[in-house]
Formats: C-alpha cells, sequence, structure tokens
C-alpha cells in the first residue's frame, strides 16, 4: 500500500464510495475528448455549418466531426437546424447547457497555460526514465 512522504498510509478506499446509481455513467465526460471543447470553442460566437467547422477543425475527419455533433446533440449540448432549403442547409448551435460549459473551457485553458510547461517537462522526464 502507498504511503504519504511523512510516511502515514492513509485510510483505506470505501469499495462503497461510488453510489450504484449515482447518475455519472451518463455524464458527458466527452467534454474532455479531443474534439467537444474545440466545437464548443467554434459555436461560442453563434449557430455554424457543418463546413465552416471544418476550417479550424481542418485535422479531425468528416466523420468523425459528424459522431462528435451526434453525441453533442444528444446529449443537449448543441441543436442541429436543418432549413428546408435548396440546397439543404444545417446549421449547429450551443444550447444554453453547452453554453454552461464554456466557464470550464476557459478554466480548463488557464491551467493550460499556467501548467502546460510542468506537465511537459514531467513528461519528458517520464519518458526519459522508461527508456
Amino acid at each position: 500500500m502507498a504511503t504519504s512522504s511523512d510516511g502515514i498510509r492513509p485510510a483505506p478506499l470505501d469499495p462503497d464510495m461510488f453510489d450504484p446509481v449515482c447518475p455519472s455513467s451518463v455524464m458527458p465526460f466527452r467534454v474532455g475528448d479531443k474534439w467537444t471543447g474545440m466545437v464548443i470553442r467554434c459555436l461560442d460566437s453563434g449557430p455554424r455549418r457543418f463546413t465552416e467547422l471544418r476550417v479550424p477543425l481542418r485535422a479531425v475527419t468528416p466523420k468523425v466531426l459528424a459522431e462528435t455533433l451526434r453525441a453533442m446533440e444528444r446529449d443537449g449540448l448543441v441543436t442541429r437546424t436543418a432549413y428546408d432549403e435548396n440546397p439543404p442547409r444545417v446549421e449547429y448551435a450551443l444550447t444554453p447547457l453547452g453554453r454552461t460549459l464554456i466557464p470550464l473551457l476557459d478554466a480548463a485553458r488557464a491551467w493550460s497555460e499556467t501548467h502546460l510547461p510542468h506537465l511537459l517537462a514531467a513528461r519528458r522526464v517520464h519518458e526519459r526514465d522508461a527508456s
């Protein structure tokens, strides 16, 4: 069992610390996936078409972007509005629920700006020690 730097072992973890009926299994952890945060940033200033989203997200495949948008729509983070026009037009927009994630993204960005050098240094040390 691990001990702290002062040699004192923490109390054992409670095997029932996670309530089996806790809704955490339905939480949109996708906010931390590779593309959701970036999509939220792209939609921050207003509705966008799929092709508009592809411009700054050029590294994502159309398939993955479509999957991300569908999952975000399912979770109530974005709306998809199809306009009956020729050619058809579809726009994606953040919902009020989706907008509540912006402060979290701002906090994560601020944390990253402050701590990224330390994180990258730790990775270099780990990679050096692992080889």
